[in-house]
């Protein structure tokens, strides 16, 4: 598992972990039942407190990404359909949220909008 932290980023630490574990959890890297570095593990091997990782793991597991199972480990949760179609859903409504923003700003209509969605359709198949 690859976890990198970017000191200058806004983001705090425990989020940069938070969604680069979620990320890889929903693109499939890490599968269901696999074990995740231990919290102390994790948190020396990115030169962070410890209580930063274990923020980031509280998160995960409150949302039902992984599990913990008690002096074993955390691993990752079998995968809810219904969660990553809302993650999903949520992502894509944060991207046209900003494409309606930034075609107001190029004075797009409607149906110009319409047809570069279509074309990058076409061009993804």
């Amino acid at each position: 598992m690859n976890i990198f932290i970017d000191n200058k980023s806004g983001c705090p630490i425990y989020d940069q972990i938070y969604s680069q574990i979620k990320d890889q959890i929903i693109n499939g890297t890490l599968k269901e039942n696999d074990p995740l570095p231990s919290i102390r593990g994790l948190a020396k091997d990115l030169k962070i407190s410890f209580i930063t990782t274990k923020r980031a793991y509280d998160e995960l597991e409150r949302e039902g990404f992984i599990y913990t199972v008690a002096a074993k480990g955390c691993y990752v949760a079998p995968k809810n359909v219904e969660l990553l179609r809302e993650e999903n859903l949520k992502k894509i409504e944060g991207h046209i949220d900003e494409i309606v923003k930034l075609a107001a700003s190029c004075n797009l209509s409607t149906d110009e909008i319409i047809e570069m969605v279509r074309f990058s359709l076409e061009e993804s198949k």
